[in-house]
C-alpha cells in the first residue's frame, strides 16, 4: 500500500486518516459517477464476475510476509532503510509455524467475507508463494518450506470464498527494479539494471499466481504509483491475466481514473470520490467499487498499533461503502507465527454476527436513491430500499422524494412499523430510539413507482 506521496513520507497523514469520523468521510464523496471507459468486449465469464463482486460486498484483506518478523508493519524495510542482504537474512527466518488455513478461512467466513485478498508478493519482493522466477521465496528461503498460499487456495475452494492475490509491481529488492522510483533507495542495489527483465520477471510470476491454484477470483496490483512516468507495459500484462483466466477481476491500486482492461476501481483508506488520504482521485468510473480499510493504522502486523477501531465504527464503514455502491476490504495483519490478533479476531466475529441479521441490506445491494448524509446512507434492491441511519438523534426523520411512493416501512431487526408520511417533497419517518448497542436502524421501504413510471 502507498506511504508516499511527491518523496514524502505520509505515514501520518495516513494514519490520522484512518481515525477520521465516517460521518465525515461520507460528505465529500460525489453524488454521481462520471462517465468511465468500458472495455468494448468483456467476456461473459468475467462481466459475470464483475456482477458477482458488486455483489458480495464484504472482503477480509491480508497482509502477511517477512516484515511481520519485525512488528513494525509492512513498509519497516523502506522506513528503517533495512539493505537487502540483511532483510534477506531476516526472511531466512521466517517459519510460522502456528498458520493454519482452516483458521483463516473459518474467521473469514464467520465475519461474513465473501473474498480473500491476501499479499503474495508485497514491496520488500519476497514471494510468499512457491516460484521458479526466483528462490527468494517461502517454500526454497525459509525453514517452513510450505506453500501457504496453496493452503489457502484448497481452503478457500472447499468453503465457497473466492481468493484474490495481491501482487507488487514495485520492488524493493529486485536487481532489475531500475531506474529507481519515488522508494526504495536505501537498499544497496546497483544503481542499474534491466526495466523489461524486471517486467518479464513480474509477469512470470503473475502466470504462476493464475496456473497453479485453480480458478481464484483475481490479481490485487498495487505499486504503480512508484514510478508514475514508466512504461508498465499494462497491456501486456493484462491481457496475461485475461487471457490466462478470462473471469479473473485486476483490481488497480493505482489511485488514477480506471484504464482500459481493468475490472474493478479500488479506493485506500476513503470511501469512493473522497480523497480524505490525499492521494486517491475523486473520479468515479462506471467499474465496480470497493474501499480498503486497516482496521488499526497499520496494514502489516504493527506490535505497537493498538489503536482499533471500533465494531460500531467498522460496521458503519461498511454500510458506507455499500450506500456508495462499493465493497469493503477489511484488512488484518497477522502476527509472523501465522496467528491473527484477538482484537481482530473479536471484531471481525461482532461483524458477522450482524450481517447475520442485517446482512439482507447489504448483500447484493446498490447504492440506494438518497445520496449519503451525515445521518447514514441507504441501499437497495428493487423495488425496496434500506434506510440506514447511523447517527440521527431526533424521532423524525425527514427524507427527499426519489420518484417512488413507499407502500410500508418496517424495522429489518424486528420487523415492527414505522410511522411515516410522504408527500410530493419528502417522506418522514418516526424513528425509534437507538439501543446503546445499536449501531445501525435499518428501515426497510417498500415501494412501487410513481404513476407513469414502470414497474422494475
Amino acid at each position: 500500500m502507498q506511504r508516499f506521496l511527491n518523496g514524502n513520507s505520509r505515514s501520518g497523514r495516513l494514519a490520522r486518516s484512518a481515525l477520521l469520523p465516517l460521518a465525515l468521510l461520507a460528505l465529500s464523496v460525489p453524488t454521481h459517477r462520471m462517465a468511465a471507459q468500458r472495455p468494448a468486449d468483456v467476456p461473459p465469464e468475467r462481466s459475470a464476475a464483475r456482477q458477482w463482486f458488486r455483489d458480495a460486498k464484504l472482503g477480509l484483506f491480508i497482509h502477511w510476509g517477512v516484515y511481520s518478523l519485525l512488528g513494525q508493519g509492512e513498509w519497516v524495510m523502506e522506513n528503517r532503510g533495512i539493505p537487502v542482504g540483511r532483510y534477506e537474512w531476516l526472511a531466512s527466518t521466517f517459519n510460522p509455524v502456528k498458520y493454519d488455513a482452516r483458521e483463516w478461512v473459518a474467521l473469514a467466513k464467520a465475519a461474513g467475507a465473501r473474498y480473500i485478498t491476501i499479499t503474495a508478493r508485497h514491496h520488500d519482493g519476497f514471494s510468499m508463494f512457491a516460484s521458479d522466477a526466483t528462490r527468494y521465496n517461502v517454500v526454497d528461503w525459509t525453514p517452513f518450506g510450505r506453500d501457504p498460499l496453496r493452503e489457502l487456495a484448497e481452503e478457500c475452494r472447499r468453503n465457497g470464498i473466492k481468493l484474490f492475490f495481491y501482487y507488487s509491481q514495485l520492488d524493493w529488492h529486485h536487481a532489475d527494479y531500475w531506474p529507481r522510483g519515488r522508494t526504495g533507495h536505501a537498499t544497496g542495489r546497483a544503481e542499474h539494471g534491466g526495466w523489461n527483465r524486471y517486467l518479464d520477471f513480474m509477469d512470470r510470476q503473475l502466470e504462476e499466481l493464475l496456473t497453479r491454484y485453480g480458478p481464484i477470483g483475481g490479481i490485487w496490483l498495487d505499486g504503480m504509483w512508484d514510478k508514475p512516468d514508466a512504461d508498465w507495459r499494462l497491456t501486456r500484462t493484462y491481457d496475461l491475466i485475461h487471457r490466462t483466466q478470462p473471469a479473473a477481476l485486476i483490481v488497480p491500486n493505482h489511485h488514477l481514473p480506471p484504464l482500459p482492461g481493468e475490472d474493478v476501481q479500488t479506493f485506500e483508506q476513503d470511501l469512493p470520490g473522497a480523497n480524505t488520504a490525499g492521494f486517491n482521485t475523486t473520479e468515479i468510473g462506471a467499474l465496480p467499487l470497493e474501499t480498503s480499510l486497516t482496521m488499526n493504522r497499520s496494514w502489516g502486523f504493527n506490535i505497537t498499533d493498538t489503536a482499533f477501531k471500533s465494531t460500531r465504527e467498522l460496521i458503519g464503514y461498511l454500510v458506507r461503502a455499500a450506500g456508495n455502491d462499493a465493497n469493503l476490504l477489511l484488512n488484518v495483519g497477522p502476527r509472523s507465527d501465522g496467528t491473527i490478533q484477538p482484537e481482530a479476531v473479536t471484531r471481525l466475529g461482532e461483524i458477522g454476527r450482524w450481517l447475520e441479521t442485517f446482512g439482507a441490506s447489504i448483500y447484493g445491494t446498490r447504492g440506494g436513491p438518497i445520496a449519503s448524509r451525515t445521518w447514514g446512507v441507504t441501499t437497495q434492491r428493487g423495488d425496496t430500499v434500506f434506510v440506514h441511519v447511523l447517527d440521527w438523534p431526533d424521532p423524525v426523520l425527514s427524507l427527499p422524494t426519489w420518484g417512488a411512493r413507499v407502500r410500508s416501512a418496517t424495522l429489518l431487526a424486528a420487523g415492527a412499523t414505522i410511522p411515516f408520511t410522504q408527500t410530493d417533497m419528502n417522506l418522514s419517518l418516526t424513528l425509534p430510539a437507538a439501543g446503546p448497542d445499536e449501531p445501525d436502524r435499518v428501515i426497510v421501504l417498500q415501494t412501487v413507482p410513481r404513476r407513469g413510471q414502470s414497474e422494475r
